[in-house]
């Protein structure tokens, strides 16, 4: 089994290939600092695991890079590592084409089957998560919600959403949000693929439906 490790700190990133190597099943043939190269990393060398970390500060985010690398490679196996025990993250993690999700703080044999689990083309959440996923999913069925997706944007992907809609262009968007141009075309490009949207008059169509377009 191969896996490509991506967290950005060097130190947590030695610690994973200390363990994993020590297995021997497992061989860890790429490291990486940031979603970018982990991607790049990824597609190179096409491992059985992508072990991802959803908070790296610089370039892309684990959950950004996760979409990006499905998208590129439907059949990656990504493997969100993170301290987040979080229901959003959980969400965004699950729609951006992750495998599985597991917490840092988990015990190394939680970990270990964590990554036997999503090679074997399984899905892993750890056992809380799961039992909150599927108290979610059967509320949204008794208030009788579709499977809409807008929950799981963040609150930034639904400002661009807005703006957008409302007729902004990338440039005053950015100045607006004090965000750079590269950031807001990421976050609509995350925004197009998280809701299905083909084109501009779908995304101003859904906004509308969403009550986004009130002017100030």
């Amino acid at each position: 089994m191969t896996i490509v490790i991506v967290d950005d700190h060097a130190m947590v990133r030695s610690g994973l290939r200390m363990l994993l190597s020590s297995k021997g099943d497992i061989e860890v043939v790429a490291e990486a600092a940031d979603g970018d190269e982990g991607i790049k990393s990824a597609l190179e060398h096409r491992p059985g695991v992508v072990l991802m970390d959803l908070s790296m500060p610089h370039g892309k985010d684990g959950l950004t890079a996760a979409a990006e690398l499905k998208r590129a490679w439907p059949e990656a196996a990504i493997l969100i590592l993170t301290m987040h025990d979080d229901d959003e993250y959980l969400f965004r993690a699950i729609h951006a084409g992750a495998a599985g999700y597991v917490l840092k703080s988990a015990p190394q044999e939680e970990l270990l089957a964590a990554i036997r689990t999503v090679a074997k083309g399984d899905a892993y959440l750890y056992p809380t998560a799961t039992k909150r996923l599927m108290h979610e999913y059967a509320e949204r069925m008794k208030r009788g919600e579709s499977a809409d997706v807008f929950g799981t944007l963040s609150e930034r992907e639904k400002e661009v959403l807005a703006l957008t809609a409302k007729g902004y262009a990338n440039k005053e968007i950015a100045e607006r949000l004090v965000i750079s141009v590269k950031t807001v075309e990421t976050h609509k490009s995350n925004v197009m693929d998280k809701l299905g949207l083909k084109s501009r008059p779908e995304l101003i169509k859904y906004a509308a439906k969403k009550g986004l377009l009130q002017f100030e």
